[in-house]
């Protein structure tokens, strides 16, 4: 055999072991995914309601007309003892006051029964019907208590906003989801069919934004310029969830805690991207005569975008079997994840 034989017959093999690999990836992180029925579910933090949060904030910015400094996504708002760091899906900040929104992606009926919630989902096949129920905590006692956490919060940082200028709401998203007559009743809860014109409500007239330029906060009962102000100097500093993108195409959410042959500085870095060369090289030559393959990191700094993109920090090359140690939101050890699975890591402040 020729050496350009040879070659293309290690191209080939190359390219079928990385792809059996990506091919291997997929299936793992489709399995490590709650199933079908449990994405509808109140415990089911899934891709699908990861894709259903953001469309419904672009929905939002585009229906309300807010800027993009008004609204704010998964910010994780720490306790008064500073010990835990709950995420509220979306606060948005207007002259009206603070809403801090959960959103769900349920499926069913949801009715309440004392201290916690009970979703009915009634299933139908060929030859079966099925009832699930599952039973969950009170949600609103738990977005009621992030909204308080995130006022003590701007209390603590310098910003004093009235409580009653801070208002908790559960948004569902699936139309085939029913609330009972009781919960219909609360104001703190918006069902599908009321989304469109609970959001229009925060669209601000030319009057109103006369008004509130004119009329003392402690007249209008609204918040003033100089309060806005404080507050979103506060929330751009509030962190959100580190999110890994997958070569495979799925995305984690949690906390990036290092890696063995990266240094960073995450004020400076909010951006590490991965990458190695598929194509025959001299780093797979080395491979074959033992040599680890590698993985070039690229680090881009915070904030900065120009005409040319974002502004390279530093650059580093790591072995491709190096792994990223992540804590995955809701697990309670770290999971190690090969940098060679890796597209993408974006860092929270």
């Amino acid at each position: 055999m020729s050496v350009p034989q040879l070659c293309n017959r290690i191209q080939e093999e190359t390219d079928r072991l990385f792809e059996l690999g990506e091919a291997m990836l997929g299936s793992l992180f489709t399995q490590m995914q709650p199933s079908s029925r449990a994405s509808g579910s109140p415990q089911g933090q899934s891709q699908q309601h990861m894709q259903a949060l953001s469309d419904f904030s672009q929905h939002l910015k585009k229906l309300t007309g807010l800027r993009k400094g008004d609204v704010y996504c998964n910010l994780r708002i720490p306790d008064r003892f500073q010990n835990t760091r709950d995420d509220i899906n979306i606060v948005i900040l207007t002259g009206q006051g603070i809403f801090c929104i959960d959103v769900k992606s349920w499926r069913g009926t949801v009715s309440a029964h004392n201290q916690s919630w009970h979703v009915q989902v009634k299933e139908e096949g060929q030859n079966y019907n099925n009832t699930c129920i599952e039973q969950i905590e009170n949600p609103l006692k738990e977005i009621t208590t992030k909204t308080n956490n995130l006022c003590s919060h701007l209390k603590r940082s310098g910003v004093s906003v009235s409580q009653s200028l801070f208002f908790p709401r559960i948004v569902f998203l699936s139309p085939d989801c029913e609330l009972d007559e009781n919960l219909r009743k609360l104001k703190e809860l918006v069902s599908h069919s009321q989304i469109d014109d609970f959001l229009r409500s925060f669209r601000e007239g030319y009057m109103a934004w006369i008004s509130d330029a004119l009329t003392p906060s402690w007249l209008s009962g609204h918040l003033s310029y100089r309060q806005m102000d404080s507050v979103r100097e506060v929330l751009r500093r509030v962190g959100t969830w580190d999110l890994v993108r997958l070569q495979c195409g799925g995305c984690l959410k949690g906390d990036y805690q290092g890696c063995q042959y990266i240094a960073l500085n995450r004020e400076d870095t909010d951006t590490l991207e991965f990458s190695r060369a598929k194509n025959l090289s001299p780093d797979l030559l080395w491979a074959l005569l033992g040599h680890a393959p590698q993985v070039t990191v690229k680090m881009y700094k915070r904030g900065s975008q120009g005409w040319l993109g974002k502004s390279q920090t530093a650059t580093t090359t790591i072995p491709s079997n190096t792994c990223v140690i992540f804590r995955i939101a809701g697990e309670e050890t770290d999971a190690k994840i090969p940098a060679k699975t890796i597209h993408s890591i974006t860092l929270s402040i």
